[in-house]
């Protein structure tokens, strides 16, 4: 991503699901016969986002993400992400918004958490699984650049963009 004015934060990203899920049904192989049968639920897309802070102080700082997404879901026979496998996909959109908070406990180190709520539109009823839901990050953060400018105060970069103010 990238940030602008330390006020607008814009990025992107993929992702994925990496748990494991999986489900276990009767069905009728080619020969006729009832077998027990195992699929894994797989989830995937593309997301671009917007964070904007809207409250800053020395050592706070309170922001507003935006994320949507568009992606797949599907089923498919092993667990591990096999692409060739995405026959059955079905188109899935996402929304998150959320809050952010920031503390710094130093120019360089702080702490973060992230609280937003996923909400998904999948246009497969097929597909059981609930989506949409709360989602909670917490954040050990590092401000490599104000590390640098205290570590090297007379160097170039530090002369030119010097520390932010504390």
């Amino acid at each position: 991503g990238a940030a602008f004015e330390k006020k607008l934060r814009l990025g992107g990203g993929l992702s994925w699901l990496k748990t494991p899920y999986s489900q276990t049904e009767l069905t009728v192989n080619e020969n006729g016969q009832t077998i027990l049968k195992t699929t894994y639920f797989k989830l995937a897309y593309l997301a671009a986002y917007a964070d904007v802070v809207f409250y800053k102080t020395k050592r706070w700082q309170l922001s507003v993400p935006l994320q949507i997404g568009a992606g797949f879901t599907w089923r498919q026979d092993v667990p591990q992400y096999q692409l060739n496998q995405m026959d059955s996909r079905q188109f899935l959109f996402l929304y998150e918004p959320g809050i952010t908070v920031q503390f710094k406990l130093t120019r360089w180190f702080g702490l973060g958490s992230d609280v937003a709520y996923r909400f998904t539109l999948k246009n497969n009823k097929k597909i059981s699984e609930q989506l949409s839901s709360p989602t909670y990050s917490f954040k050990i953060m590092f401000w490599l650049d104000q590390l640098y400018f205290m570590v090297f105060p007379e160097s170039d970069w530090s002369r030119k963009s010097g520390p932010a103010t504390w």
